[in-house]
């Protein structure tokens, strides 16, 4: 009897299995991320586009004979593609502010050069600006090429001037511009 019992359980028991199914439904869909390429230069210590004024005070006989170079400057590029930067001065002459009469001009080529004192992007640093310091032009100037995509790639400059004895005491200024793009 007892067998009976267990093979009839045991029949009930799959037939009952076998009968319950469980209800589902499914439902998908595409998702497409729509990416534009992006770039951006900064500099670090401002977090924008436009860094705080590099001050290269002249003192001593010395600062004019040999030159004076300004700290380091630190900049960031973010880019979703590999990417070059361009240098250039804004401008042909710099901009005096002083009482000398009449108003001394400076050009910015001869007279304010850089160098890339550190490299953190994976591109390679252009000779010109590598180990020595390049002059500034109003012409754009290749100082790094094939950077790499990322978030967080960052490069020093300094700047070296030598104006020399020619011109009188004053303030003279130049804007410098970095430009990265995407090839």
């Amino acid at each position: 009897m007892k067998r009976i019992v267990f093979t009839l359980t045991l029949i009930l028991g799959m037939h009952v299995m076998a009968n319950a199914q469980t209800a589902s439904a499914t439902a998908s869909q595409s998702v497409a991320l729509s990416l534009s390429n992006a770039i951006a230069i900064t500099f670090v210590t401002s977090g924008t586009n436009v860094g705080t004024a590099v001050s290269i005070p002249f003192v001593t006989v010395s600062d004019y004979t040999n030159g004076v170079t300004s700290s380091a400057q630190q900049l960031r590029v973010q880019s979703n593609k590999n990417f070059n930067v361009t240098v250039n001065a804004g401008s042909t002459n710099f901009t005096y502010t002083g009482t000398a009469t009449p108003t001394p001009t400076m050009p910015v080529a001869g007279v304010l050069a850089i160098q890339v004192a550190a490299n953190a992007t994976g591109g390679t640093v252009a000779t010109a600006f590598n180990s020595a310091y390049g002059g500034l032009t109003t012409t754009s100037q290749t100082l790094i090429t094939g950077g790499l995509n990322g978030g967080n790639q960052t490069f020093s400059v300094q700047y070296q001037a030598t104006p020399g004895f020619a011109y009188p005491a004053g303030t003279y200024t130049t804007s410098v511009i970095f430009t990265a793009t995407q090839p």
